[in-house]
Order: structure tokens, then C-alpha cells, then sequence
């Protein structure tokens, strides 16, 4: 695990402490949203004549600083959906990322899609947040969880109703930490978590060893339509982007470019069982 990742997983594992003392768990049970039914990412996303985009709501990053400390969640996040985004993610990490889980909820309220909560989930406690959140689906980050833990909070997400997607940097992380029983969707991290540096090679490397019961989805560094050509000729699915739209004034306009040129991309062959 990268400095960075140690720092945010052992600040996270501090925030997550507090937030359980003001917020217990029987209060978030008591949301609107904890007895609703949660939207397929999955099927979203293998819609036919779907973009395939996860478009990202982002205020900043660890590596860069802010992105975007100003854009308001409601009309982003409602202009990335009316431009044809399939589904949203939600940053919520707010020492790292500048988000909230309010920025969530807000997105919620606004959008008939599938939301991903991203953050950096280490404990079960975030996963029943998720679901009083508003979220459809967790992210699951192999790079600073054991494959019990895996199974253990890609199982409690599961019977909640909410979908997983555990996200991976490299071969090794795959093939100890895949399992069909905890893990809905696989998504590749082109980013080099050692010096930050970003190669589609990440993701069209691993994509034969991402079984087919999969969806597949690339992250990072993703921007041109010609990526998202080749990612879907092998075997993507989906295709999250943050950074790309939210360096824009008006990101949700960047994203309506953006689908429009995947629009005159072949439709892709149906690879997922």
C-alpha cells in the first residue's frame, strides 16, 4: 500500500470512530432510503445503446489539489444524467476529496440512476451509511483490504441490495481478491499507485483475466472517445471519469460531448453472461 493510501485509510479508520458515536447505527436505519430498493449498476450499464459512462462528482484529489471546489452537486449531477451518463459516483471522503455524504444525498434526490458511493470503506459501519445515504453500489478498494474483508463487507453490501465494485491496480490485487459471492463488478484503476502515473495499458492488460460473470469497468484517465473504443473492443463495460469533466466550468456540458461521439462508436458485443 502507497503512503497516500496509508494516510487516508488510517484517518478514515479515526473519522469512521467518531461518526459511529454521533450517528449510531440504529439512526441510520431509521432513514428514508435505508428500506428502499437500490438500482442495478450492473444492468445500467449493460444496457444496449448505453454510453457506459459513470460520470464523477469531484471536488478535488489528493494528488492534484482542487479540481472543482465550487461546482454545485445538484445541476452537475443532473446535467451528467440528462446528457446520458448511465450512472453517477459520489465522492464522499471530505479531507481528501472535498466531498460529504450531503453531496450524495443531494445527488440522490435529484437523479433516477445508479449512484456509486466512492470512498475508502474499511468498516461495516460505511457500508450501512451507504445504504441510509442514498447509494445504489460501494466501492471496494483491494489495495487496502484483505480478501476477508472482501467477503465480509461485499457480503453485508449484498444483503443490504446494494452492488460491489472492487477496484483494482494490478494482476496480483485480482487474483486475491475476486469473488463472486461478495463482488458484482470489477473495475481496473489505471493509475500506478506508486508514482501516479496513468497507462490504459493497466486496464487492457487485465481484461482477459476478468471473468466474463463480471462487468468490467475502466477508471482514471480516461478522456477521449478513441479510450473508450478500445476498452469496450475489450470487454468494458463501463467507463468512470472524473477528472475529466470536473476541470470544465460546466462539467455536465463536457459529458454531453462526450456522449455524443460514443454514440457513433459500434455497439458493443454482449460479452457479460
Amino acid at each position: 500500500m502507497s503512503s497516500i493510501l496509508q494516510n487516508i485509510v488510517a484517518h478514515k479508520r479515526k473519522e469512521v470512530a467518531t461518526r459511529r458515536e454521533l450517528v449510531p447505527t440504529k439512526l441510520l436505519e431509521t432513514s428514508l432510503y435505508f428500506n428502499s430498493e437500490p438500482l442495478s449498476l450492473r444492468q445500467y450499464l449493460l444496457r444496449e445503446n448505453g454510453s457506459g459512462l459513470i460520470a464523477e462528482f469531484k471536488r478535488k484529489s489528493p494528488s492534484k489539489g482542487w479540481i472543482n471546489q465550487y461546482a454545485p452537486v445538484e445541476r452537475t449531477t443532473l446535467g451528467y444524467m440528462q446528457a446520458g451518463a448511465v450512472a453517477l459516483s459520489i465522492l464522499t471522503d471530505g479531507e481528501f476529496f472535498g466531498g460529504k455524504n450531503e453531496d450524495l444525498t443531494t445527488a440522490r434526490r435529484f437523479n433516477f440512476c445508479p449512484i456509486l458511493r466512492k470512498d475508502f470503506v474499511v468498516d461495516e459501519y460505511q457500508i450501512l451509511e451507504a445504504k441510509s445515504i442514498g447509494a445504489d453500489a460501494v466501492l471496494l478498494i483491494a489495495a487496502v483490504l484483505t480478501p476477508a474483508e472482501i467477503a465480509t463487507l461485499g457480503g453485508l453490501a449484498r444483503s443490504l441490495g446494494l452492488e460491489v465494485l472492487l477496484e483494482v491496480h494490478d494482476a496480483e490485487e485480482l487474483a486475491r481478491s475476486i469473488n463472486a459471492e461478495a463482488v458484482d463488478l470489477i473495475g481496473v484503476n489505471n493509475r500506478n499507485l506508486n508514482d501516479f502515473s496513468l497507462s490504459l495499458d493497466t486496464s487492457l492488460e487485465l481484461a482477459v483475466a476478468i471473468p466474463n460473470e463480471f462487468v468490467k469497468v475502466s477508471e482514471s484517465g480516461i478522456s477521449t472517445v478513441a479510450a473508450i473504443g478500445q476498452l469496450r473492443e475489450a470487454g468494458y463495460r463501463g467507463f468512470l471519469l472524473g477528472e475529466a469533466f470536473m476541470r470544465h466550468a460546466r462539467p455536465e456540458r463536457a459529458c454531453a460531448a462526450l456522449v455524443q461521439e460514443i454514440a457513433a462508436l459500434p455497439q458493443p458485443a454482449a460479452l457479460v453472461a
